[in-house]
């Protein structure tokens, strides 16, 4: 699926850096760049949420616990990403964790989502492989 980046609040990256998402989360989602970091891939990822980007979520899954398919809910706004606490997930690690906070609205209502996420590194490449909801 191809982004919906009208989603986008005057083209500013939703992972909240304060770069253009052309310049940041979009260059992992166009495929120009792998994430170098658990974190970054953490928030390239949820930016993948925010821009119904299911087909990157699921380049970025990994095999192992990857499901065959993802449907995103349109009415979901995904609103501000925190994140909370990172262990290891650099650049010359093997695995990572994560956890965030993912704040959004539906139906009028809103919410948060908070998730310990878990990250593994293979052929210099980063995986999403699952989390525990908090």
């Amino acid at each position: 699926m191809t982004p919906d980046t009208s989603r986008l609040r005057n083209g500013a990256c939703p992972c909240l850096s304060g770069e253009q998402y052309s310049d940041c989360c979009g260059r992992f989602h166009r495929g120009d760049a792998d994430a170098p970091t658990a974190e970054q891939l953490m928030r390239s990822r949820y930016s993948a949420f925010v821009v119904l980007d299911s087909g990157y979520l699921l380049r970025t899954w990994h095999a192992s616990t990857r499901p065959g398919s993802l449907e995103l809910d349109p009415d979901m706004q995904w609103r501000r990403l925190d994140i909370l606490a990172t262990t290891a997930g650099g650049p010359l690690d093997t695995h990572g964790t994560v956890e965030f906070a993912a704040h959004y609205r539906q139906d009028g209502e809103r919410g948060v989502q908070r998730e310990h996420s878990r990250f593994v590194r293979e052929d210099k490449r980063w995986y999403y492989v699952d989390g525990d909801v908090l």
